[in-house]
């Protein structure tokens, strides 16, 4: 896959990692549209390729009383305004068959959650609407077996295609990131690494996902020394109030710094 594939993905001859950032769902207007304005504003600064993410729905939930979403078509249209009034391109996850052809038509690339990366046909569904498609590796999955994954998309006639790692069971309440994975789905795809997500604490007895946000600059560091191609990671300027995986989003108010950082230590891996 090229960056440039990619539908209104500027800056993709800065040389730099590119970034997939937004809240971890849609759960209004102007908080989508706060949040990318933000975003955007750094990501021009430092040059960095951008694409907003926002779920519009969220089907893998702990508890049947979790925040799922606001309403299919008008989150998929919130995310075509944030797409519309800052000429970004927008990713969202699909969970069944029937939403890969509804939310291409709002959005640039389809993501396949990692629990349903196996699901050939949600996998195939997602490839033939020509979209790109975000894979992301199985907690329970090698990274050697990601190939077959990416796979199913290209016999789809569709090389538009990139995996993203978000850490593997450690236990039953934990999460690791092996670096090792980097290089060998790399040989795949462009890989991407889920910053937040690999800092999840699942399984809670509470019902209500943990997480170490605190370990997010540590992981993400890692990755871009690493030589990871892109970056994901779950943002709002109210962590402590969001309605999904508030407990391992960054901080709105954290973020340039972190990027500002990494970006420097992406220049200095440039020149090695």
């Amino acid at each position: 896959m090229k960056l440039d594939r990619i539908p209104q993905l500027k800056l993709t001859d800065s040389n730099n990692f590119f970034l997939l950032a937004g809240p971890c769902a849609i759960e209004g207007e102007e908080m989508a549209l706060r949040i990318a304005e933000k975003v955007v504003e750094i990501t021009n600064k430092l040059e960095i390729p951008y694409v907003f993410k926002g779920s519009f729905k969220k089907a893998n939930r702990s508890r049947i009383d979790s925040f799922t979403g606001i309403g299919d078509e008008k989150a998929l249209k919130i995310l075509r305004k944030v797409s519309e009034t800052f000429e970004i391109p927008t990713i969202t996850d699909i969970h069944e068959v029937s939403d890969a052809k509804l939310a291409a038509e709002y959005v640039d690339i389809l993501q396949i959650p990692a629990f349903l990366v196996r699901q050939t046909d949600l996998v195939v569904a997602a490839a033939e609407t020509g979209k790109v498609v975000n894979l992301k590796k199985g907690q329970f999955m090698s990274p050697e077996s990601m190939k077959h994954a990416v796979t199913k998309v290209t016999d789809c006639n569709n090389e538009q295609v990139m995996v993203t790692d978000r850490g593997t069971m450690f236990g039953y309440q934990d999460m690791i990131v092996d670096f090792r994975g980097i290089p060998t789905m790399r040989e795949f795809a462009p890989t991407v690494l889920d910053v937040t997500h690999s800092l999840q604490q699942p399984n809670q007895s509470s019902g209500v996902t943990g997480g170490r946000p605190d370990m997010i600059e540590t992981i993400a560091r890692a990755g871009v020394v690493n030589n990871v191609d892109g970056l994901f990671i779950e943002t709002h300027f109210d962590s402590a109030n969001a309605k999904s995986d508030g407990a391992n989003m960054l901080d709105l108010k954290h973020l340039e710094t972190l990027l500002s950082n990494l970006v420097a230590i992406r220049k200095t891996v440039n020149k090695l």
